[in-house]
């Protein structure tokens, strides 16, 4: 083996690193090159489209909200409620000033009377009911006649109300001529929205109600959406 003297290597290393230069500078001074002036770019880069990396971004698509993209969403306020089987969102339930109560048409069969107890929204804002209203039949004065309907086994849901749009209980009994029970004529059924105090009052103009005796239960049927069946 050889050793090159330290003074000759420093020597050969000057030369060709002079030389490298040499052809660095005589590269950069052609005809073709141009000056490039730096570029800066403000902003958020984004993600890489059409497999070109790194490249910036803008999109001039609106943003989309929650009430266009969710699965089953609808977009018009005059569509029907919806029920979810899910517990209500805190603060978003119906007040009782915020709702009508009425009483639609009979639906008789095999002797039963059958009435839907309505609940509409007249409020400006979209609120919820779940499960059952209350309700009793009174007399012109405000007296109370029979007793609370019974509640009709069933599992509850939570029916979105925009402003405009109801949802309705079934009110069964059997015909008081039918079945021999004693009877009374109400003059108004009150409904009380599920979870509140204060009851509304619906005119009652559905004849007479069985109050005791014989078959005198008033049944009441969880709130659906819609005015009836």
């Amino acid at each position: 083996m050889v050793y090159t003297p330290r003074s000759s290597r420093r020597r050969t290393l000057l030369v060709g690193t002079v030389a490298v230069l040499g052809l660095l500078t005589a590269c950069g001074n052609g005809p073709d090159a141009q000056a490039r002036p730096s570029a800066t770019v403000s902003g958020t880069a984004a993600p890489a489209q059409d497999g070109t990396a790194g490249e910036a971004a803008t999109s001039s698509a609106p943003a989309r909200t929650a009430a266009s993209s969710a699965p089953g969403a609808t977009g018009s306020a005059g569509g029907g409620a919806t029920t979810s089987t899910g517990t209500a969102a805190a603060g978003s339930r119906c007040h009782t000033a915020e709702l009508r109560a009425s009483v639609g048409r009979n639906d008789p069969g095999a002797g039963q009377e059958n009435f839907p107890v309505v609940l509409t929204n007249t409020s400006a804002r979209t609120c919820t009911v779940r499960g059952y209203p209350g309700a009793a039949f009174v007399t012109a004065s405000g007296s109370r006649i029979g007793a609370d309907p019974l509640r009709e086994p069933d599992s509850p849901a939570t029916v979105t109300l925009r402003p405009g749009q109801s949802a309705w209980a079934g009110l069964t009994f059997s015909n008081p001529q039918v079945s021999g029970a004693k009877s009374a004529t109400p003059a108004a059924l009150l409904v009380t929205p599920p979870d509140e105090r204060d009851p509304l009052k619906a005119a009652w103009t559905g004849g007479p109600v069985p109050v005791s005796g014989n078959a005198s239960s008033v049944r009441l049927t969880v709130l659906d959406p819609g005015t009836g069946p």
